[in-house]
């Protein structure tokens, strides 16, 4: 199906970028250990080229790649994704030191990084952080937990908020650059649904300093907004590149499998579900493409924009996950059939980068404003 606004070069990338996806990453992908960094996945994920291309943030672009990589791996799509969210921060505030320093590293898939946001009284509720950063001498030491965060356990760099303040709420806190091997840090794995590498870290007096900041002490919870706010568009064209692998699965499943004397899709139970898991599949990606144009081109309304696409299209992959794996049986939730592995992965993004009841509260207050 064509979509709607883009060029035909455009379409004709994302079709090549869905095949590299399945026929290049996925074997190594399928090599790799779950809940650990695929390091040589991240490496060819550099050396194609595909990395680079987070930096600049250019919206629209980032979205069709994560859609494209979805499609075809979606274990290289979370791979490329969260060397963008660790590395983000730094693009749009570090200083000339730190991106000389870390940008060609992360780029190449050498340095694997990690967005130490959340914390367990502080997940939605972004603005309750409670790791102190406690002055010391000309710096800080760093005290307290983040948990929940992707790439933890392997990460090479941290980008950590903090609370420098004494105030409550998102005054107060501060962004810090730092390598995960800094004295003091510990990290200890989760077992999540998710099959990426997620964990707690522990920060024990870690010692930072001005070097090691990023943008200003005090600015570190409009940093870390606006590095969600580019990425949320984004989180959605994740999930519109799994619900069409879904889709795509399904449609091919009900026009072999025969039941009831004839083919599945002849059904019209069925060919109704495949009508409207196409509907929504094409309306979220729509609304995707809206979004990171309006973030490309800074006019008013991103927020709500990005809200109402990450909200749509990840409720939407929800739906037309869970109705592929109806349509296809038992055989779906055989390990290794891939509705069985887009079923775990499809849940998580309904959570993360805000869940789905946070962004239908920013596009309420946007509409407002």
């Amino acid at each position: 199906m064509p979509h709607f606004a883009l060029e035909p070069e455009q379409t004709a990338r994302c079709a090549e970028l869905r095949a590299l996806a399945a026929e290049t990453l996925r074997p190594l992908a399928e090599r790799g250990t779950p809940g650990t960094v695929n390091r040589p996945l991240l490496a060819a994920l550099g050396d194609l080229g595909l990395l680079s291309r987070l930096f600049p943030v250019r919206a629209l672009e980032l979205c069709l790649l994560r859609e494209s990589l979805a499609h075809g791996c979606t274990e290289a799509e979370t791979a490329l994704a969260l060397q963008g969210l660790g590395a983000y921060p730094m693009v749009l505030a570090g200083s000339a030191a730190q991106r000389d320093r870390w940008l060609p590293e992360v780029a190449a898939g050498r340095a694997v990084t990690a967005f130490a946001l959340s914390e367990p009284d502080a997940g939605s509720d972004a603005a309750a952080l409670g790791l102190r950063a406690r002055p010391d001498g000309a710096g800080w030491r760093l005290t307290g937990t983040k948990t929940w965060i992707s790439n933890a356990p392997g990460a090479d760099l941290l980008t950590v908020f903090a609370r420098t303040g004494e105030g409550a709420g998102a005054r107060g806190v501060t962004a810090f650059l730092l390598p995960a091997d800094r004295p003091g840090i510990s990290v200890t794995p989760l077992d999540m649904l998710s099959p990426h590498p997620i964990g707690t870290l522990e920060f024990d007096g870690v010692p930072v300093g001005r070097e090691d900041l990023l943008g200003d002490v005090g600015g570190g919870f409009p940093l870390a907004m606006r590095t969600l706010d580019l990425l949320r568009p984004s989180v959605g064209a994740f999930a519109v590149g799994m619900a069409q692998a879904a889709l795509d699965a399904s449609l091919v499943y009900a026009d072999d499998r025969r039941a009831f004397g004839g083919r599945l899709r002849e059904l019209q139970s069925v060919s109704h579900q495949l009508a409207e898991m196409a509907t929504r599949v094409e309306a979220a990606r729509l609304l995707v493409h809206a979004a990171a144009a309006a973030c490309d081109r800074g006019g008013p309304g991103i927020a709500a924009r990005s809200a109402m696409a990450k909200l749509f299209a990840t409720e939407t992959a929800q739906y037309v996950v869970d109705t592929a794996v109806q349509i296809h049986g038992a055989r779906a939730l055989q390990r290794g059939h891939l509705l069985e592995h887009l079923y775990r992965e499809v849940r998580a993004p309904r959570i993360y980068e805000g869940a789905s009841e946070v962004q239908r509260t920013i596009i309420a207050k946007e509409l407002y404003r």
